[in-house]
């Protein structure tokens, strides 16, 4: 390595390579990523989407909010554009460089063929020389230099013979290694201004934007929800256990969101002193005397009123409040995500005696309920029939008579054709081919569950205290499908007062005394509560089962059921005959059992390695089914929702609760990515008594009203086996004990003394 010399780029050449590098690697992604592109709608899409004025004002709106998109988008095309032209530029640049001994080819330098005599090479390199000589008019040093190496190549033997060998005249050359910066940066005049430029971009630049990124994310939660909301939200679930529906509106209100404290987006206007008042007089029951903070404070009963006022679908001021309630609204669904979060992880704060209140099913359902209220623009008492364009509460009258009374979406898919049509005359054909793309695109969810437990030896059978697995399979399909389609039954609702248990063994005196005690409105689930005396039976239980582990455990899969007394009499002569007989009978009996438990032991062999591979399987299709859930994008079906300012997807909730005991037994599933069909898992402990358990499996949207479902589940809860005390693997012959018993006084150590007398 003595040849080797590094220094810094002089003529440029290898800086150019390095930024032609650098700005491609740059370019070309940025260029795939951030050009920008029209969107291009299939015409089958666009023909399908509702041609309401509500949803064509929706449209405008969205378009109107990005005012500066056209102006942003010919920034973007300029930036990609110059720096392609830079591109080019530097790739022409680096292309002109001229190495000078990159190809040194003299006959070519001299223009003479190969092979050419000495006479002429002299002739050529005297002609060339007059005209290249430096002292010339026409000189060029630079190829007058390169004329001179390529005459010494031929005429020159050692030069020659370097030119053959190694491509040089002068022979092999150092390896020369290229700093791709410019010289100038290390000079000693440029010093101030290179360390000023290093200072500022290092000690200030670098710092300054680290420091915002941090100082921005660390306000944020994984919902991009503030910080000091999701305290407040944790705070007033936890003093309100039991929140009503109204209550829970009234917090979301007084999310930090809405402060301009807290979210420099929030505008306010001096219009607000009057405007907000008069909205204040048209909304009955709004609460606003409340003294809590911050519920009493300006920002949130503000949010508060615009939301009772987008739920009541009334007429706001144009330019002030109605963009005001456009932000609300926009910010609500990730707001609600969060506030469901926070109530579960309260509730599994309260099953581990963290706090000592435990919230009740009813109020994370209140918090669910918010969602498809606010995207839809409606109460949740009013009729599912008002989620459909052109249809209000004065059209609600035509959809009863005196042979159907329509409440669902559902019924009126199922109506017949000419019957449908006129249940909807009030409306004229282009309305009702606008409702009827609506309603056909609205989901029908095929809503399946199957509980087992997972590795376990017998999957279908529930034992006290055992993980149950519910895997809830989910088929969506569109309204359309079902247009007169009177077979299928409407789904069971969810009903937030029904189910419970139908019987739980033992514990039927505990849930009478629990059913007396009126102070305590919502109560625990009764596998939850701690076993008192009464459980005494159990004791008592525990004889038997000793019993039967005195005596040699059979196989599991061929357990005996227990001998009556008629078989034990019969059995007792019996064994005194036995004992009367020869040895050579004992013998052959001894050979025969030996036989079969050699057999015994090969079938559990290959019982065993069956098992195997069954949970082998089992294991595999469970890796799959969580890769396919970590891949999961948040892109499901378009919501038809006029009244809510940005474009929707469909999300549900799918969770299991115990309708009883008003308690939530696993945290709520969010499923976003639910295009045709979704398969998702929920665990939970099952009851520690014995028992017939009736529990609710719940599916609700976040963006429909009357879409929700619930199926109930009976479990049929077992006893837990008893733990063995004895095992036919742990059983050791008479050999195996003699040869423990010789060598249970010997050391695997060798002694001094041995040593000596060997």
């Amino acid at each position: 390595m003595g040849g080797q010399k590094f220094e810094y780029d002089e003529s440029g050449s290898t800086f150019f390579y390095f930024v032609l590098s650098f700005l491609a690697l740059i370019l070309v992604p940025a260029t795939f990523y951030y050009w920008p592109r029209k969107r291009k709608e299939d015409p089958a899409k666009r023909a399908e989407l509702c041609q309401c004025p509500n949803c064509i004002n929706k449209q405008i709106i969205i378009e109107q909010s990005q005012p500066y998109k056209g102006v942003k988008n010919f920034f973007i095309k300029l930036a990609i554009i110059s720096g392609w032209v830079l591109l080019g530029f530097l790739a022409y640049k680096v292309s002109q460089f001229d190495y000078e001994m990159s190809n040194f080819d003299p006959y070519e330098i001299l223009g003479l063929p190969p092979g050419a005599t000495q006479a002429e090479i002299k002739k050529s390199y005297r002609k060339q020389s007059l005209i290249l000589h430096p002292d010339k008019e026409t000189g060029d040093e630079k190829a007058f230099m390169k004329l001179t190496k390529a005459y010494q190549a031929l005429t020159d033997d050692e030069a020659r013979r370097n030119w053959e060998k190694y491509g040089n005249p002068d022979g092999p050359g150092a390896m020369s290694f290229g700093i791709a910066l410019p010289s100038w940066i290390v000079e000693k005049e440029n010093s101030v201004w290179v360390l000023g430029l290093y200072a500022l971009v290092f000690m200030v630049a670098l710092p300054t934007a680290v420091g915002t990124w941090w100082y921005r994310s660390i306000r944020f939660s994984g919902e991009q929800v503030l910080l000091d909301t999701t305290q407040m939200y944790f705070y007033f679930c936890h003093k309100t256990p039991s929140m009503p529906l109204k209550r829970a509106l009234m917090i979301l209100a007084a999310s930090c969101e809405f402060d301009k404290r807290h979210n420099s987006e929030i505008i306010e206007r001096i219009t607000d002193n009057e405007e907000v008042p008069m909205l204040l007089r048209e909304l009955p029951n709004l609460g606003e005397k409340n003294k809590e903070q911050p519920l009493c404070r300006p920002y949130s009963i503000k949010a508060r009123a615009l939301l009772h006022a987008h739920l009541s679908r009334m007429r706001l001021p144009q330019d002030t409040l109605e963009c005001d309630r456009r932000y609300i609204v926009g910010r609500c669904p990730d707001l609600i995500v969060e506030m469901v979060n926070c109530v579960n992880q309260l509730i599994a704060l309260a099953y581990a005696r963290r706090i000592p209140r435990l919230p009740t099913i009813e109020t994370i359902e209140n918090c669910m309920k918010l969602s498809p209220m606010i995207v839809q623009g409606l109460w949740e008492y009013k009729s599912p029939l008002l989620q459909l364009p052109y249809i209000t509460e004065d059209h609600l009258k035509y959809f009863t008579n005196r042979k159907k009374h329509i409440k669902s979406l559902l019924q009126l898919a199922q109506l017949p054709g000419e019957e449908r049509r006129q249940v909807l005359r009030f409306l004229n054909d282009k309305q009702y081919d606008d409702l009827m793309k609506v309603l056909g695109n609205m989901p029908y969810i095929h809503f399946q569950v199957n509980t087992e437990v997972i590795d376990d030896e017998n999957s279908t059978v529930v034992t006290a205290g055992a993980i149950v697995t519910v895997t809830v399979f989910l088929r969506r399909t569109n309204m359309k499908e079902l247009f007169g389609d009177t077979t299928i039954k409407e789904k069971e609702t969810i009903k937030e007062d029904a189910g419970g248990e139908e019987g739980a063994g033992e514990n039927g005196e505990k849930q009478e005394n629990d059913k007396i005690d009126k102070k305590e409105t919502f109560k625990r689930p009764v596998w939850m509560k701690q076993q008192t005396k009464k459980h005494a039976p159990s004791k008592k239980s525990k004889k038997p089962v000793a019993a039967k582990v005195q005596a040699k455990p059979a196989p599991a899969t061929s357990t005996p059921p227990p001998p009556s007394n008629e078989t034990k009499k019969t059995k007792e002569p019996k064994k005194k005959d036995e004992e009367g007989e020869d040895s050579e009978v004992g013998s052959s009996d001894e050979s025969e059992a030996h036989s079969s438990a050699s057999e015994d032991e090969s079938r559990d062999k290959s019982s065993a390695a069956e098992d195997d591979d069954d949970q082998w399987e089992k294991f595999q299709k469970r890796i799959q089914k969580r890769e396919r859930l970590e891949g999961r994008s948040k892109s499901s079906h378009p919501v038809h929702c006029p009244y809510f300012p940005q474009e929707k997807q469909e999300y549900w909730w799918c969770y299991i609760c115990d309708r009883k005991s008003h308690t939530l037994l696993t945290a709520p599933a969010h499923v976003t990515a639910l295009v045709d069909s979704h398969e998702l898992q929920l665990r939970f402990t099952a009851p520690r008594w014995p028992g017939l358990y009736t529990l609710a499996c719940c599916l609700r949207s976040d963006s429909y009203i009357g879409m929700d479902q619930q199926q109930d589940m009976k479990l049929d809860v077992k006893e837990a086996a008893a733990v063995p005390a004895e095992h036919p693997q742990w059983d050791l012959s008479d050999s195996d004990t003699d040869n423990n018993d010789q060598g249970g006084n010997e050391s695997e150590f060798t002694t001094d003394d041995e040593v000596e007398e060997e």
